[in-house]
């Protein structure tokens, strides 16, 4: 039962009943490798029911993947169970409970080492774990796969809850589904709540980055004077209705605000349908108020049936890669780079050439600097090949013979080495009915909580409907998203007057006007902005000249890759996704920025005209 709106501990999650009283859910992990002490910060900042942490990502995988190949009993998220040496006698004093999806490939395995850190420590607990998601054995995948993990939804999350487990330890979850899967237990959410189920869904993804959603990696931290030294951890206050308010425990840093959660709202995403393994949110539904100091409302969020299939993420080993970094230095640095790569390419020539070989000249040096790194300029030599020895002594070999014989001032920033594996990730989907979904209950009760897919409606108030996105301008209220008409790439349907047309314009970064948040999912990359202090007219504007072909132009790297234009009125923002911009995926270290985390702070760092009434 959950505990009073206020005091200082809570009350968990538990039993069947359909409550009233919000379900206060925490998070304390982005990903693994997070900050460490955030588990307990979290438990003794202020009252909770539950405590959530968020350990996996496609790069994750793949090193856990790895870790079982080394020994079977192992492929969980480690950390975890170090931050419980302390964290449990936390959780059970304050009656918290604990869900995360640590246990990566070895869910069960996790659940028996907290058993065993519980006994240790002398603090019971009733642990239960979920799994069904590793398809790894399954075959069919092809050559070379590590892992294959579908993304279940809430339901064993639900069902451990529902029979009282004071620490719940899943494998390959949705992020959001740490949180749908509490609110389901707490509320007795049937399995067609479309509306309450995506606004948990919706809080679930605000949360799911922790301090990303309290000022964290925000573009207008300066701005508007965040202080995000050290960020708080983020809390959702969810309520019977499925709406949310977000929030910090107070006295943490870092800030909740609008902009705050429209950046996390945008991380990650592509159209207006979020798919998810419990519901279809739609996020052109979304309104977000500020309710108070670091509170921001989430309302309006409106659900449609789940697909009928689910996703699965594949890794696998991809070959050997190796680099170097060759560091040109003041005067001549074309002249420079053409007579070392010339040099390194005669020496690469050859029947074992690497299969790949990329170079990137990164033009950072200033003339007459100061400084001598100021005056520096950096040549990247990338080879990959499936031998690993056509890409070690053979690339690193002829990079340090060179050393007196090439350019002058000739060094690299690290002593090359011998080629080391790199990963490759992909998605693919599959029915959803093929896949099992099992509680294993504290007593090691195994409940099968597989549902159909689609599951059908009972209750016709509940049937999805068409999303009503209001805006303060009212401009799109009746519109559907590009997205929704199928198009690719598209621009504007029609243009508005008043957005900026007729008036006087200034050349000036974008990021004067308007907030971007970008990330990667597999190869392909996306980019949301939103319109500063979630202005209309900069919004207007922003819709008119922000289009797929301004976006090439202002990112070239882009020019031959399929981009979609997604809108999202409602949070006054534009997504683009751009295919193929990451290769294969994180591990594969594609580009310089692997998962396109800055890639939209290079978008606002880019110049164009940009009316004067909005850079005051």
């Amino acid at each position: 039962m959950s505990g009073p709106d206020t005091g200082a501990s809570g009350g968990g999650v538990s039993g069947p009943a359909r409550r009233s009283a919000p379900l206060r859910v925490g998070n304390a992990s982005g990903f693994y490798g997070d900050r460490f002490d955030a588990l307990a910060d979290m438990l003794t900042g202020g009252p909770l029911d539950v405590l959530t942490g968020d350990y996996l990502a496609e790069l994750t995988m793949l090193i856990l993947g790895r870790d079982r190949l080394k020994d079977p009993a192992r492929g969980y998220a480690r950390t975890f169970l170090r931050q419980l040496e302390t964290g449990l006698g936390l959780a059970r004093e304050r009656g918290v409970t604990l869900v995360t999806n640590a246990g990566g490939l070895n869910p069960a395995g996790l659940a028996d080492a907290v058993r065993e850190l519980s006994e240790r420590v002398g603090v019971p607990a009733r642990v239960a774990h979920v799994e069904g998601d590793d398809l790894t054995g399954r075959g069919g995948w092809g050559e070379g796969v590590l892992t294959a993990n579908a993304y279940l939804g809430g339901a064993g999350i639900a069902e451990c809850l529902r029979d009282g487990a004071d620490v719940v330890v899943t494998g390959r979850v949705s992020d959001a589904a740490l949180v749908s899967g509490c609110a389901t237990a707490h509320f007795g959410w049937a399995d067609d709540d479309w509306d309450r189920l995506a606004g948990a869904v919706v809080a679930g993804h605000v949360l799911e980055c922790g301090a990303q959603a309290t000022g964290g990696n925000y573009a207008f931290f300066l701005r508007e004077g965040i202080d995000v030294r050290r960020p708080g951890f983020p809390l959702a206050e969810i309520a019977e209705d499925g709406s949310s308010v977000i929030t910090k425990h107070p006295g943490t840093g870092g800030a909740v605000t609008v902009g705050t959660v429209t950046a996390q709202l945008l991380y990650e995403t592509a159209g207006p349908r979020y798919l998810g393994p419990d519901v279809t949110a739609r996020l052109d539904s979304v309104r977000l108020s500020q309710a108070g100091d670091d509170r921001v409302r989430v309302d309006g969020v409106r659900g449609e049936p789940r697909p009928g299939t689910l996703k699965v993420g594949l890794t696998r080993l991809g070959g050997f890669r190796n680099e170097v970094t060759f560091v040109l230095t003041g005067l001549d640095i074309d002249a420079k780079a053409a007579l070392v790569r010339g040099q390194m390419e005669d020496a690469l020539a050859g029947p074992r050439r690497p299969r790949e070989v990329t170079w990137s000249l990164v033009r950072t040096g200033r003339a007459d600097a100061d400084v001598q790194e100021e005056a520096s300029a950096l040549l990247r030599l990338v080879v990959r090949d499936d031998d690993e020895n056509a890409v070690g002594r053979a690339v690193s070999g002829p990079a340090i013979e060179l050393a007196l014989a090439s350019y002058p001032g000739f060094h690299v920033t690290a002593p090359p080495s011998r080629g080391a594996p790199y990963g490759v990730f992909e998605s693919v989907c599959v029915d959803a009915s093929t896949v099992p979904h099992v509680a294993v209950l504290p007593d090691g009760t195994r409940q099968d909580v597989s549902f159909p897919h689609p599951a059908p409606s009972r209750n016709p108030d509940l049937l999805p409907r068409p999303p009503a996105p209001q805006s303060p301008d009212g401009l799109f209220s009746a519109r559907p998203a590009i997205e929704d008409r199928g198009v690719r790439g598209a621009e504007p349907p029609e243009k508005r007057a008043g957005a900026g047309q007729g008036h006087n314009t200034r050349r000036a970064p974008l990021g004067r006007v308007a907030g971007t948040r970008s990330g990667d999912k597999g190869g392909s990359a996306n980019v949301g902005v939103w319109a500063r202090d979630g202005d209309p007219a900069i919004h207007r504007w922003l819709r008119e000249t922000l289009t797929v072909a301004k976006l090439r132009e202002l990112l070239p790297e882009t020019e031959r890759l399929p981009v979609t234009r997604h809108e999202l009125p409602n949070l006054h923002a534009l997504n683009f996704v751009v295919e193929d911009l990451l290769g294969e995926g994180v591990a594969a270290q594609h580009r310089f920025d692997p998962q396109a985390k800055a890639l939209g702070e290079w978008l606002r760092a880019r110049h164009l005209d940009i009316p004067e009434e909005f850079l005051s």
